[in-house]
């Protein structure tokens, strides 16, 4: 049935169990996927949508690095939109509204379609776990599948418990059941667990909804992609979303509801998403706030069903039910299944390595929620890191650890690894120290190199990412050596209210001006002429624009970036005796013990771990 072993195993099929296999696949191992369902792999549980704040630029990264999740994106969407664009580059974000249904068959056709990989549906109910060492899977068959490596990818899964009022059920997400035996298995073999949860708000159908009444949020007038290949195209038509508000008499319904709610009546007990709260938990924090804004998000080009984005809640159904009847435009309301509440199990992510191999034993490898991350996105990213670095070690060679100033998925899985999270943690650029460096135009310039290296990205994409950087180079050039006469110059500054010149000057100056962008230099002859000349691409000039207007913030961010990676260099011994060290805090001996930090800069980085601390574990190094 099964062939003597596989190099990887892959266990869960949502998005980070999906990139994982693919990453593993496509640099050549043997690889299983196995689920509970064929029919629900990469299954959009909760929004609709891909990308957003920070979450947008980690997909870009994702597909910087050769997975899928960019393309797929691209292929079913049905709305794009840059937020944040009246900001600086470092937080504009791409985000897309996406057909559900087209997104899970998507990602299933392109895995079926993928070299090395094989798939198994049934439930995986414990590990074979050897000395130290994973050995395979057990599943509820009895079956014994090995594997060298194996990659949990459960989210909300292991021992899942959903709430809506008082009722409560197993089950790993509606419609499914929760997964039981792993964690017992990883708790006997030494790990420590938690419990968490999320939520979800209610499915509506839209044609019982007033849309006239709602404020109509539609796409960009010129969208974008998620994508850097050519594999996909920008949307040529896009399908609106909207938006309402709850009111004061939305909330008194819904306080009716509190008693019955397991959130306030004591039977969840685990911690929710602090970013992303149930309506009754807002309307609980922010008393004092007479309405909430709801996003009513389409499921997809040609369903009936409608996602109510800012009413996750698991309050009794009836009181959903009345509550939303009574917001504006959801008068006749007609429901397709209530919101709810999960509670899961997850494993505090310091018990892993960087690579998201686990401490205790080899070749065992946590990616997504079972982490204690709250996202699609924040989940496809470890799972391709945990199939990249799986790959890599079968194959005996370096493994690929992206540090905080070179990706969003550095700064991601050094946080979870070196501060751990109590809550399920998600991604905002003011995480990033480096986020003028780390932009969403510039994924690809930063990891495709080390993708292609490696063997995930093709040579065309590597090929058409030095294109980028060579002919924005070029253009950079270009303004910093072409002058300008006042003659030219004073029309379209005196239009833009911009200080007029007095005698010729450089274009970079004109261009590094506030008031003037791309669309203004386009004007000039000389620019125009040049970009029609050498045929450039929106890329590349945005590329250009970026690097001329603020090149001295990147500059000076990517100068701080270099100091602290000296310290990135300071290895530490992998068994350091820190009790040793007499004059060091004991909280800095209980962190530094528990963690095992790899590097000095990482240990700066844990949490009750003091500078001082830091200066005499260097000089007990002999630094």
């Amino acid at each position: 049935m099964f062939q003597e072993q596989y190099d990887v195993i892959v266990v869960g099929a949502g998005h980070a169990g999906s990139e994982a296999a693919a990453a593993a696949a496509n640099l050549g191992c043997k690889t299983l996927l196995v689920t509970m369902s064929l029919q629900n792999i990469a299954q959009m549980s909760c929004n609709p949508a891909m990308g957003g704040i920070a979450k947008g630029q980690i997909i870009r990264e994702i597909d910087a690095m050769g997975g899928y999740s960019g393309i797929i994106s691209d292929k079913t969407a049905i709305q794009f939109k840059m937020l944040n664009k009246s900001k600086g580059p470092a937080m504009w974000s791409p985000r897309v509204q996406s057909d559900r249904m087209r997104f899970a068959e998507e990602w299933r056709l392109m895995l079926e379609g993928t070299p090395n990989l094989d798939f198994y549906q049934e439930m995986v109910k414990g590990l074979l776990i050897e000395n130290g060492n994973i050995k395979g899977i057990r599943t509820t068959l009895g079956l014994e599948i090995t594997g060298k490596a194996v990659i949990l990818t459960n989210g909300t899964f292991l021992n899942g418990l959903i709430h809506i009022g008082e009722k409560q059920f197993g089950g790993g997400r509606a419609g499914e059941s929760a997964s039981y035996g792993i964690t017992e298995d990883l708790v006997n073999s030494g790990f420590e667990s938690g419990r968490m949860k999320t939520g979800t708000p209610p499915r509506v159908d839209g044609r019982s909804l007033d849309y006239t009444k709602m404020n109509e949020e539609k796409g960009d007038i010129k969208p974008d992609k998620f994508s850097y290949s050519d594999a996909t195209k920008p949307l040529t038509f896009q399908k609106s979303c909207h938006m309402t508000y709850t009111s004061l008499e939305v909330h008194d319904i819904l306080r009716q509801g509190f008693d019955r709610s397991p959130m306030f009546n004591g039977r969840i007990k685990s911690i929710g998403p602090r970013y992303c709260p149930s309506i009754e938990d807002k309307i609980n924090r922010f008393a004092d706030k007479e309405r909430h804004q709801l996003f009513v998000e389409p499921e997809g080009w040609h369903t009936v069903e409608v996602y109510v984005n800012g009413f996750s809640t698991s309050l009794p159904e009836e009181v959903q039910f009345k509550a939303l009847r009574s917001v504006v435009g959801f008068e006749k309301v007609k429901f397709l299944r209530a919101g709810y509440a999960i509670e899961y199990d997850y494993f505090p992510p310091t018990q892993l390595k960087h690579t998201l191999e686990t401490k205790l034993v080899k070749g065992l490898y946590f990616a997504g929620q079972i982490n204690g991350t709250t996202g699609y996105e924040e989940a496809a990213a470890q799972g391709l890191m945990a199939g990249i670095n799986a790959a890599l070690k079968i194959q005996e060679k370096e493994p690929i650890i992206l540090k905080r100033d070179e990706a969003y998925i550095g700064v991601l899985i050094d946080d979870l690894i070196t501060k751990g999270t109590e809550e399920p943690y998600r991604m905002f650029t003011s995480r990033a120290e480096y986020r003028t460096l780390l932009r969403q135009d510039n994924a690809d310039l930063r990891l495709t190199p080390m993708a292609y290296e490696i063997g995930l990205a093709s040579e065309k994409r590597l090929r058409r990412m030095e294109y980028k950087l060579r002919e924005s180079n070029k253009m950079v050039s270009f303004f910093k050596e072409t002058s300008i006469t006042s003659a030219e110059a004073n029309p379209i500054l005196e239009a833009k209210q911009s200080t007029l010149i007095v005698q010729s000057d450089k274009m970079f100056k004109l261009f590094s001006r506030p008031q003037i962008g791309l669309q203004d230099m386009l004007r000039f002859e000389k620019v125009s002429a040049y970009v029609n000349d050498n045929n450039l691409d929106g890329e590349v000039l945005e590329q250009a624009e970026i690097q001329l207007k603020y090149a001295g913030y990147i500059d000076k961010e990517r100068n701080n970036a270099d100091k602290l990676t000296r310290l990135e260099d300071v290895k530490i011994p992998e068994m350091f005796d820190y009790e040793s060290i007499k004059s060091m805090s004991i909280e800095a001996k209980q962190k530094l013990n528990k963690i095992r930090p790899v590097t000095i800069s990482q240990a700066s980085r844990i949490s009750g771990v003091s500078p001082s601390d830091i200066s005499v574990l260097l000089i007990h190094m002999g630094r």
